[in-house]
Formats: structure tokens, sequence, C-alpha cells
């Protein structure tokens, strides 16, 4: 069974900086898309980044040149770089993998298997 467990959350002022990090268990890690979405109250669950088997990256554009999502096969974990943070980055932050591994897809649905979720909260 595939495992994710996201940790690095936690309560900053804007402008700071925090990394996330999501480490992988019982699969294949090096074949894997890895993705971050996350979700605010009240809102959708939405794409924040991904990064394929091939390191090829995609970000979502309110957290470009903010946000860098980055992999380690040797170590079975992902991490989101988050810097620049503002208020509206406030969500919980999913890790996600998608088992097909070569495709950088944004929609929740293509995504195999999910963590918990961490808690990020940015005051002003």
């Amino acid at each position: 069974q595939v495992q994710l467990v996201e940790s690095g959350g936690g309560l900053v002022q804007a402008g700071a900086s925090l990394r996330l990090s999501c480490a992988v268990s019982g699969g294949t890690f090096s074949t894997y898309s890895m993705a971050w979405f996350r979700q605010a109250p009240g809102k959708e669950r939405e794409y924040v980044a991904g990064i394929n088997r091939n390191e090829g990256r995609y970000y979502a554009t309110d957290v470009q040149g903010r946000f860098t999502i980055s992999r380690e096969n040797t170590k079975n974990t992902a991490w989101l770089q988050m810097n620049m943070l503002k208020p509206e980055d406030t969500a919980v932050y999913y890790c996600a993998a998608d088992v097909g591994g070569s495709a950088l897809h944004y929609k929740a649905h293509e995504y195999d298997y999910w963590g918990q979720g961490t808690q990020v909260t940015v005051s002003a």
C-alpha cells in the first residue's frame, strides 16, 4: 500500500518561507508524478505545482516564481519550497502521487494516492 505523509506546515507571517515535505512509502516513487494541491476553507481543492518522473515541472500561475517543487528519488521524498508567502496562501496542503509518472496533470481526480494534508497559515 502506497502511503504519503506530509510535514512542514505551520503558522508564519506574510513574506516568510516554509518547506513542505512529502515522504512516500510502499511504492516505486521514482516512477511517479508528484504534485501539491491546496484547499482553503469553503473553496475547491486547487493545483499548486507538479513534478514528473523526468523532473519536468509545472506551477499554478499565482505561485509561479515564489514556490519551487523538487524531488529526491533516493529519499522517496518530494518537497515544496514556499517563499514570499501571502495570507491568500493559507490552506491545507496535500501531496499527491500519479503512478502514470510522465504527465503533469492539474486535476485532482488524475492522482492515485494522497497524503493527509498539512496546514499552512499565513498571517498578515
